[in-house]
């Protein structure tokens, strides 16, 4: 938590002043009984209706000005709370985006989902009360406790034995809960992911008939969740009645006392009353500090959570180069391997070849080959285990890793658009696309019927995740968004799955046309998207089994030869 306090140094003067506040509108709240006391032995016991009448108006300026001082410490914490929460939304975001695909991997979107959501409004529940309660509550009570001895010391003696009874069973229930509360945000990390894979594969579940097993699954991981916060709520319900009951044992104590005290004329009726009230006023702030301790137990197992994120450090060192040398290769493997975090065993390995400039590398193999997870080396996704990928020939990891990604237009496995419009998601790839930059990436991507079926053009409504949009049409503006960046590398992971194999064969000659003449990675299945490339890496296991053209490797390479004769009998073959 404390790592987290540094948001709040932009509202260092609402953090003193909502406190202080909160102060003084208890320091007028503690001055009220005294003003009872005195209605009781002076006003009424003399029949004074003058002085009982000035002693009410005080108590109502009293209130007045408590009352405004409340408001006002409300006001500055309020602001504090919610200044405090988004700059540490802000920055939790940010940290989140800076980190590699090896780290998002290990934590899972879900649990940084609700990171950024449920947990950081917690805490900012939690430094509200924080800042309203925690000074006042502990003044109120030992404030009473003063005021109780100058009354008188034997009664108040009452009050030195009850509230440290009453922080014990305070601070012992906040002790026992708290690790029940981190629990219970592992419990609801588990029905967010659960929840979410159900929304996202919602079409698979149905295909297959399986919403039954789910919802099952679902109710099981969210009775565990209820189990806990019912186990957790127990305990701190608690709070409550332990505290009323020493509480008011203490009164009883307290008014037998003062009934003797009184009948022999050491106490007054009205210090016997300012005695009660006091007690009272204790009572009702140590249930506020109650409350407020089991909201800060929760806080507090966020704020941790939060902190576990922020603690995480990039895998990926960024290095500074901007250029690479003239001439060189556009990408070169030397040696390459990778292994994935948690994995006993490489998923690539001995990967080593050129790329030169202009050329079309095609990468084929079984499912589970390593294509993806080659490609992604290229733009550093991820940094290779033992020997290095080099661009324009400089190591990757000596890169700016922005500069890097700026030479690079990747179309990824998943063809994935973002809420807006097409044009919105268009100049992903490139902020100032005119109309012309986008039209050419839609003609190249075979995307023009796509645009032109639309009612409002480039300005047409994209749902979340391209939702209204057919698989093959989110393809091809996926593929329209990264030719919109003019890159110098082109990298096309299995982005022509969903397309026929005429638009295929056209967008691929339309590529070649391309007068920025880019060197372009064609990841897929299909040995027609790649049998036509300068260069076929044949990938099995995460080795490559095979390089060369198509017709060397239909000779040479037995997985290759495999893979087609599959696709294409040999028949037919000969006429392709």
């Amino acid at each position: 938590m404390k790592k987290l306090l540094v948001y709040l140094k932009d509202y260092k003067k609402e953090s003193v002043f909502g406190p202080l506040f909160k102060l003084l509108e208890a320091l007028f709240e503690l001055f009220v009984p005294l003003v009872v006391a005195a209605i009781i032995d002076t006003g009424i016991s003399n029949n004074d209706y003058g002085y009982i009448v000035r002693m009410c108006l005080l108590l109502v300026a009293l209130g007045v000005i408590g009352l405004v001082c409340s408001i006002t410490a409300q006001f500055f914490a309020a602001k504090a709370a919610v200044g405090f929460s988004t700059k540490l939304r802000h920055a939790l975001f940010s940290h989140i985006q800076s980190l590699s695909h090896s780290e998002i991997d290990t934590l899972g979107t879900s649990t940084l989902v609700t990171r950024m959501t449920s947990d950081v409004n917690q805490v900012q529940s939690g430094v509200n009360l924080v800042l309203r309660l925690f000074l006042r509550s502990p003044f109120v009570v030992f404030g009473a406790m003063i005021m109780a001895f100058t009354i008188d010391v034997k009664s108040a003696l009452v009050f030195v034995v009850a509230i440290p009874v009453l922080a014990v069973i305070v601070f012992g229930i906040m002790l026992l809960t708290m690790p029940l509360y981190k629990k219970a945000q592992r419990a609801l990390d588990n029905v967010l992911t659960k929840t979410r894979e159900n929304i996202t594969g919602a079409r698979v579940l149905r295909a297959f008939c399986m919403e039954e097993r789910e919802t099952e699954d679902f109710t099981e991981k969210n009775e565990t969740l209820v189990n806990i916060q019912k186990f957790v709520g127990k305990i701190s319900a608690l709070m409550n009645p332990l505290t009323y009951a020493v509480i008011n044992t203490a009164v009883i104590v307290l008014i037998w006392q003062g009934a003797l005290r009184v009948d022999s004329g050491d106490l007054t009726q009205g210090q016997v009353v300012a005695l009660y009230n006091y007690m009272s006023q204790i009572l009702v702030e140590l249930i506020k500090l109650a409350n407020m301790i089991i909201s800060l137990t929760k806080a507090l197992a966020c704020a941790n959570r939060i902190s576990d994120v922020m603690d995480i450090q990039n895998s990926l060192k960024n290095g500074t180069e901007k250029d690479g040398i003239p001439g060189a290769p556009a990408v070169e493997f030397c040696n390459a391997s990778l292994k994935y975090n948690g994995s006993a065993e490489e998923a690539l390995s001995n990967i080593t070849f050129k790329a030169m400039r202009g050329e079309t590398i095609g990468i084929i193999g079984g499912t589970g080959s390593g294509k993806t997870s080659l490609v992604n080396l290229i733009p550093r996704f991820y940094d290779t285990e033992n020997g290095s990928v080099k661009v324009n020939g400089i190591d990757v990891r000596e890169y700016d890793i922005d500069a890097l990604r700026a030479k690079i237009g990747v179309v990824p496995q998943k063809a994935v658009l973002f809420k807006g419009t097409i044009a919105s998601n268009l100049r992903w790839g490139n902020e100032s696309a005119g109309d012309t930059e986008m039209e050419r990436a839609i003609r190249t991507a075979q995307a023009s019927e796509v645009v032109a079926g639309k009612d409002n053009g480039y300005e047409s409504y994209v749902a979340q995740g391209g939702g209204n949009f057919s698989g093959g049409q989110r393809q091809r503006l996926t593929i329209a968004r990264a030719l919109v960046k003019d890159p110098e590398i082109l990298i096309l992971d299995d982005s022509a799955s969903a397309l026929d194999f005429a638009t295929d064969a056209n967008l691929r000659m339309a590529i070649k046309e391309l007068p920025s003449n880019p060197t372009v990675f064609v990841v897929s299945q299909r040995t027609a998207s790649v049998m036509n490339a300068d260069k076929i890496i044949v990938l099995d296991d995460g080795e490559p089994v095979g390089i060369g053209t198509h017709e060397e490797l239909l000779d040479s390479c037995e997985v290759y030869s495999e893979i087609y004769y599959s696709q294409f009998p040999k028949e037919a073959a000969v006429n392709v």
